[in-house]
C-alpha cells in the first residue's frame, strides 16, 4: 500500500433540513507533508467531534481502487482525491485484507487499524443524494479509520508497511458487514470483544447481541 494523496479540509457550511451545518468532508489534496496526531490531523477541519476525530478516528484512509466504481455511478460530480472525506488516499488498500488492530508504519508514524467509516447525511449531501448511504453500505468497501500510536509526518509516496497482524481479529470488511447486518455473526462479535483497537462503547453495543 502507498499514499497517493494527502487531503485536508477547511470548514464549510451546508444547508441541511433548513439549518446551517458545518462540515469537514470537503477535503482537498495538499502537496506538503501532513502531521498525524493522536487526536486528529493537524490543520484538518473536524466539525462534529462526537462522530469524527479523537483517538479511534484520528485519520481516515480510503482506497483509490474504488474511485472508478463511484465515478460510474455519479459521473456528473466534480471528482478529485479526498472525495470521500479521506485524509489519505491509498493505493492497494483492501478492506478484506486489513484487520481490526493491525499495526502499520507510514512515514514517521505508527498507526493501528480501528474501525470502518459509517456514512452520515453529510456524505449524502456531498454526493447530492441520500441514496448514496445505502449504496455505500451495500458496496462494503468502507475505508478505515486509524489510531495514531506514534505521531509524525506522512506524505504522498510513503509506503504503508505492515508491522504486526492483530491476533484472532476480523477484517474491516467483515466488521463493516457486522455493523449493518440484521443477523449478527456471533463468532465475529466474540472475536473482537477484547480488541482494544475498538472503542469500549462500540464493543459494549455489540456485546448486547450475545444476550
Amino acid at each position: 500500500m502507498k499514499i497517493i494523496s494527502t487531503n485536508i479540509a477547511k470548514p464549510r457550511t451546508i444547508i441541511w433540513n433548513g439549518s446551517e451545518v458545518k462540515t469537514g468532508i470537503y477535503k482537498k489534496p495538499v502537496h506538503e507533508p501532513i502531521l498525524l496526531g493522536n487526536q486528529g490531523v493537524e490543520h484538518d477541519e473536524v466539525s462534529d467531534r462526537n462522530v469524527h476525530g479523537g483517538a479511534f478516528k484520528a485519520c481516515y484512509l480510503f482506497s483509490e481502487n474504488h474511485y472508478d466504481y463511484w465515478k460510474a455511478l455519479y459521473p456528473t460530480l466534480e471528482w478529485g482525491w479526498g472525495m470521500f472525506g479521506e485524509n489519505l488516499t491509498v493505493s492497494g488498500l483492501n478492506e478484506k485484507d486489513i484487520h481490526i488492530g493491525d499495526l502499520y508504519r507510514i512515514g514517521e508514524t505508527l498507526i493501528q487499524v480501528t474501525q470502518p467509516r459509517e456514512p452520515c447525511f453529510k456524505f449524502g449531501a456531498k454526493f447530492g443524494s441520500q441514496n448514496v448511504l445505502k449504496q455505500f453500505i451495500d458496496y462494503g468497501y468502507s475505508g478505515t479509520y486509524i489510531r495514531v500510536v506514534e505521531e509524525g509526518y506522512v506524505q504522498t509516496g510513503d509506503v504503508i508497511e505492515l508491522v504486526a497482524k492483530a491476533k484472532d481479529s476480523i477484517s474491516t470488511w467483515q466488521f463493516f458487514k457486522l455493523l449493518y447486518s440484521q443477523e449478527k455473526n456471533i463468532d465475529h462479535i466474540k472475536r473482537i470483544l477484547d480488541n482494544n483497537a475498538l472503542p469500549q462503547r462500540k464493543r459494549d453495543k455489540l456485546k448486547a447481541f450475545l444476550k
